[in-house]
């Protein structure tokens, strides 16, 4: 701020001093000078001083000092205000004028000079932006390509191990059944290729966009039980406990069962894979005005809040537990993407006491069983 202001002073000081040494100059030879030639030289102090960046005030005040030094020191009568021609009156009113009128062009030339500079400073700005964005939206390009390719690679090779994975499995089989033992980890092994291969070509599908929903109205304990039933070889003696309302009307779902079970077994799998042993795992069903909800409580390590965000992304292990259980990272990013799919979703939230709750979140269904038994006998005869 005093910077700003001792800028101006400054110019005032100058070109004051300037107007002092010309006038003084100009008193030595005042009888021999003209008068002309003393009004183009005064009127030279007062656009340099317009031009040196003091603007309309000091060329103003430069055009004020320099009428009255022509005035009292130039024109006759000498060292006196008043003027003894009509003329002479002309004279300075005419150079009072003229110097006013360069001072205003010269501002107005001076302020579109800093407005062109502005504007040329902004184009350049929006050009760096505009080159940023380019880069960004190839960049964002670049990377769609390579996700793209990258689902497309999955796709194939995933199918593609499916045959060998079968004929594998079956010749395992066939071993085992004459007695050889390591036919039976073969068979194991096998499986569980099978397993991750079926992930990568669900999540392929997923990021596609081609995954078939067929929802219909379902019941929750339907899906519970189906879930128990499937996960029973992966719990290695965990006792599974399910907690179904049985006092309630019975809690019905609008949702792909086949999908919405895939989902319910990844969180029972993935419970299973972190809780120890001997401690139970729990699945709870309720519902409220728009929501079938089952939730998965596990007594597990629990889940670092800096890695909450990131357990459903395709791929992502924790480093803290990836080195105590095997697996890919899928299991929960394909369950999450099952359950959007279908209009619900699926969150993650630290278990009072330890370990993780995952609840899954299905759109409720309004009817009861009844109705939808007369729904369906309502359109069989139309089948």
């Amino acid at each position: 701020m005093v910077g700003w202001l001792a800028r101006p002073v400054r110019a005032w000081i100058m070109w004051a001093t300037v107007l002092a040494a010309v006038t003084a100059t100009l008193i030595v030879v005042r009888a021999e000078l003209d008068h002309t030639q003393a009004v183009l030289i005064y009127l030279l102090v007062v656009l340099g001083g317009s031009a040196s960046g003091g603007g309309r005030p000091l060329g103003l005040g430069l055009a004020c000092g320099c009428f009255l030094a022509i005035d009292y020191f130039i024109q006759q009568p000498y060292d006196t205000l008043s003027v003894s021609k009509p003329l002479d009156w002309l004279e300075l009113l005419a150079f009072l004028a003229t110097a006013a009128v360069a001072t205003e062009l010269l501002g107005r030339a001076n302020a579109e000079a800093a407005a062109a500079r502005r504007h040329a400073e902004e184009v350049d700005r929006l050009s760096q932006e505009r080159t940023r964005l380019i880069a960004d939206a190839e960049h964002a390009a670049a990377l769609r390509e390579a996700d793209r390719m990258k689902d497309a690679l999955l796709a194939a090779v995933s199918h593609d191990l499916r045959t060998p994975l079968t004929a594998i499995k079956a010749l395992a089989h066939d071993i085992a059944g004459e007695g050889d033992e390591r036919a039976v980890v073969i068979e194991g092994q096998a499986d569980r290729l099978n397993h991750m291969v079926g992930d990568l070509l669900d999540l392929s599908r997923l990021n596609a966009g081609g995954l078939r929903i067929d929802a219909e109205i379902n019941a929750a304990e339907d899906l519970v039980g189906a879930a128990v039933q499937q996960a029973a070889g992966v719990l290695n003696g965990r006792e599974l406990r399910t907690a179904l309302e049985l006092s309630q009307p019975v809690q019905l779902g609008r949702f792909d069962f086949v999908h919405a079970l895939r989902a319910l077994v990844n969180l029972i799998e993935n419970a299973a894979k972190y809780s120890p042993p001997g401690q139970p795992i729990d699945v709870l069903v309720g519902s409220d005005d728009d929501w079938l909800i089952i939730t998965v409580a596990d007594r597990g390590p629990g889940i670092d809040a800096a890695e909450a965000d990131r357990i459903f992304e395709p791929f992502f292990r924790s480093p803290q537990v990836a080195r105590l259980t095997s697996g890919a990272g899928l299991g929960l990013a394909i369950a999450r993407r099952l359950t959007e799919a279908q209009g619900g979703g699926l969150t993650h939230e630290p278990r009072p006491g330890g370990g993780s709750l995952f609840t899954l979140r299905l759109p409720a269904a309004k009817a009861t069983l009844g109705e939808e038994q007369e729904e369906h006998a309502g359109r069989s005869p139309a089948l």
